[in-house]
């Protein structure tokens, strides 16, 4: 199986959830992020990033500033810099693995982060993501990249996924 794997699939289908439940069912040493709903009142009003280590920021949201707009959200694209791509970049010195959740619109708005997410996917470390599935010119190309394999992730085949993320991870465990 090559270096880095990318879920991709529709939103609802588990992808995040599926890299957190490896996360917690591993000993593996991760850095890196992933992207989480903002809600109120049941409506999503956005998303934070949230490093492994703990730390988070506002990365879009209805209620914000920005140039930038993915949908009706409004991206804020140096909190992604300051708290995302510094969570990779430290990743890259100091873990085994390195999770990137999510190569999507809102991110690739940051010429920083396609710099980072490149230098770790070349970096000769494990890297666990999420990709968009939608055409874009830089998600194409990692998808691309000779070591990356993308899983498609449904609700259908979510354990089947899940169990093979787990035995890429860990190859001498057993996971049941």
């Amino acid at each position: 199986m090559k270096r880095a794997l990318l879920l991709t699939g529709r939103p609802g289908a588990g992808k995040t959830a599926l890299i957190k439940e490896v996360l917690a069912r591993t000993e593996v040493r991760g850095g890196g992020f992933y992207t989480e709903e903002i809600r109120t009142g049941g409506i999503r009003q956005g998303f934070r990033i949230v490093t492994l280590d703990g730390k988070e920021a506002v990365l879009a949201h209805v209620g914000i500033s920005s140039p930038y707009q993915v949908s009706k959200y409004h991206v804020d694209t140096d909190a992604l810099d300051r708290v995302g791509v510094s969570a990779l970049l430290k990743a890259l010195k100091e873990n085994d693995l390195i999770v990137v959740d999510e190569i999507g619109k809102m991110e690739l708005l940051s010429p920083r982060f396609k710099q980072v997410v490149t230098q770790t996917i070349n970096s000769g470390k494990k890297v666990l993501g999420t990709v968009m599935t939608n055409p874009h010119p830089f998600a194409d190309e990692i998808k691309r990249h000779p070591e990356v394999e993308v899983l498609l992730v449904t609700r259908e085949n979510r354990t089947d996924v899940l169990n093979r993320v787990l035995n890429w991870l860990t190859p001498n465990q057993t996971n049941t």
